[in-house]
């Protein structure tokens, strides 16, 4: 056995530790005392490092075996996954993903071409079936819809924002988001409801075309998406609130809601949870933002709650009556499975609206007036149209929409070349089925890429022409964007998960697209052509922001 040497007063004494272990049952009293006066203690501390060093090693292996075992059998030989680029171990395609440089939404087309309408993708601990093809996305949100009708597993920070997915996006397939889906449907986006409401718009749009108008003065241009952006946002926030409130708090909520968007975005724990202890940083900036995000709403329902129970409105910001804003609707909502909603849950259902109805309208908005810019026949036609039907300086109302047909059409191309997503939000199988010829399992995440389907020239002739024509006389006639029928475009999902608001998106669009094109004229600014660059943001945007001249017609 191993003898431990000691220095003790002025020598050295050897010892084995089966010796030591008698001397302290023996001597316990003085064992003590020895022990801190001599080197003893260090070496004991250095031998338990050395063991906990080694435990942890050995425990982070055998979970890594354990993964990787996981990973082989369930991700290769069992369920009849379709196929998909070969991974490496431990991380699948993860590295191979992020060594291209670029968004993983700008990815998958490419991957498409080798791998077929559906692929599978290993992304760390994250298995992701990838669906291209339109036949396929109709069998599975349409024809299969309850099957794939879920949500995948939330990460963390997701978690922190979502109230434990107590949101209609991110609820699971069941009661909760059943109740949270049909309240608002009844609540904010009914004909009646939308017509209540239609002043909320007029008031927005007007402030819109003052502040267009003073800022070309003042720039001698215009931004499209910074002005659109706040327009729309002032709209949902008097939506869910009933409150008029001033630009600056309608920036700061933006703001805010904005990081919200970008710090949920997936990141690398969310493929590799192992690495989570290392992205603690990370957490606790996600959770001072939730604070700033409660912080920054939490007035608003305070004051709305005591302007419906008690009437009070001191400093006149409430101006909804009673009923009219979503938010009315939530403080006595009580779902089976949760309960009563406290402040928390205002704040994430609110965001929700708010966030989603601000980038994927706002996001349309810009590319549709890129187009009008760049095709000046077009925007001409569209003009005479607007004319047409409600003169040159008639106030247009949400009933003239109706009768613009050239206008709808423009939209839909837009939507048709510009998705404001290439995917949709992430599905999951509530059960193992069968999709393609392949199985697909319960709570794998399932991601439907979309923006295949507006390029596929199977579908669309001269797909990548801007032809606004073709929704009036050509192949485009008759397309049910909801993706009810047949999926040929679903900018806003299809079957049990479609957004519910999308029909109030579109108004918004069509409204703030009309009204500025009647009052004005769109040409490029002088020696700054139009950047067509694409990035991701939560939605596909411009790079470069769109930036015009406006001239008074």
């Amino acid at each position: 056995m191993k003898e431990i040497n000691v220095q003790m007063g002025g020598g050295t004494n050897s010892f084995t530790p089966h010796s030591l272990y008698l001397f302290y049952k023996t001597y316990p009293n003085i064992f003590i005392p020895l022990l801190y006066s001599s080197q003893l203690l260090p070496f004991l501390v250095k031998k338990t490092m050395e063991f906990m060093d080694l435990f942890v090693i050995g425990f982070a292996l055998i979970l890594i075996r354990l993964w990787w075992r996981r990973w082989s059998v369930s991700g290769r030989k069992r369920k009849n996954l379709p196929p998909g680029p070969p991974g490496w171990p431990l991380v699948g395609n993860l590295i191979q993903i992020i060594l291209q440089r670029r968004h993983y939404v700008f990815i998958v087309g490419e991957l498409r071409k080798i791998y077929g309408p559906i692929f599978t993708l290993q992304m760390g601990q994250r298995t992701m079936v990838i669906v291209t093809d339109s036949k396929l996305i109709h069998e599975a949100l349409v024809q299969k819809g309850p099957a794939f009708a879920s949500r995948p597993p939330d990460s963390p920070i997701r978690l922190v924002f979502s109230v434990g997915k107590c949101a209609i996006n991110s609820a699971e397939y069941g009661p909760l988001w059943r109740t949270l889906r049909k309240n608002m449907v009844t609540e904010l986006i009914t004909p009646t409801r939308v017509k209540q409401c239609g002043w909320i718009r007029r008031w927005a749009i007007d402030n819109h075309m003052k502040r267009i108008k003073s800022e070309c003065f003042e720039k001698g241009f215009v931004e499209v998406m910074s002005n659109s952006r706040l327009t729309i946002c002032s709209i949902l926030i008097c939506l869910c609130f009933g409150a008029k409130i001033s630009e600056e708090r309608i920036k700061k909520i933006e703001s805010i809601l904005k990081d919200v968007m970008l710090v949920t975005s997936p990141q690398l724990p969310d493929f590799l949870p192992i690495l989570t202890p290392l992205f603690r940083r990370q957490m606790k900036e996600a959770k001072a933002l939730r604070k700033r995000q409660i912080e920054c709403l939490a007035p608003l329902i305070k004051n709305r709650r005591a302007f419906v129970e008690k009437g009070e409105n001191p400093n006149q910001e409430m101006v909804s009556p009673i009923g009219a804003a979503y938010i009315d609707s939530l403080f006595g909502l009580e779902p089976a499975t949760r309960g009563p909603l406290g402040e928390e849950e205002y704040v994430t259902l609110c965001s929700e609206v708010i966030s989603a109805g601000t980038d994927t309208s706002t996001t349309t908005v810009e590319w549709a007036m890129l187009s009008l810019v760049m095709y000046q026949d077009v925007q001409e036609k569209l003009y005479q149209e607007i004319v047409n039907c409600v003169g040159k300086d008639g106030d247009i109302k949400e009933e003239d929409i109706e009768k613009m047909p050239y206008l709808e059409a423009v939209v839909k191309e837009t939507l048709r070349r510009h998705p404001p997503g290439h995917f949709l939000l992430s599905h999951a199988a509530i059960k193992d089925t069968e999709l393609g010829g392949y199985t697909i399992p319960a709570g794998v995440h399932v991601e439907f890429y979309t923006a295949w389907i507006t390029e596929n020239p199977d579908i669309w002739s001269d797909p990548g022409k801007f032809r606004p024509e073709r929704f009036l006389n050509g192949d485009g006639v008759g397309v049910d964007i909801t993706g009810t029928r047949a999926v040929t475009m679903v900018p806003f999902g299809a079957g049990r998960r479609i957004c519910p608001a999308w029909n109030l998106g579109i108004l918004h669009i069509n409204l703030l697209i009309a009204k500025m094109v009647q009052a004005f004229k769109w040409v490029p600014v002088p020696d700054a052509p139009p950047d067509l660059t694409q990035t991701y943001s939560f939605t596909v945007v411009m790079k470069n922001p769109l930036k015009a001249v406006i001239l008074p017609r």
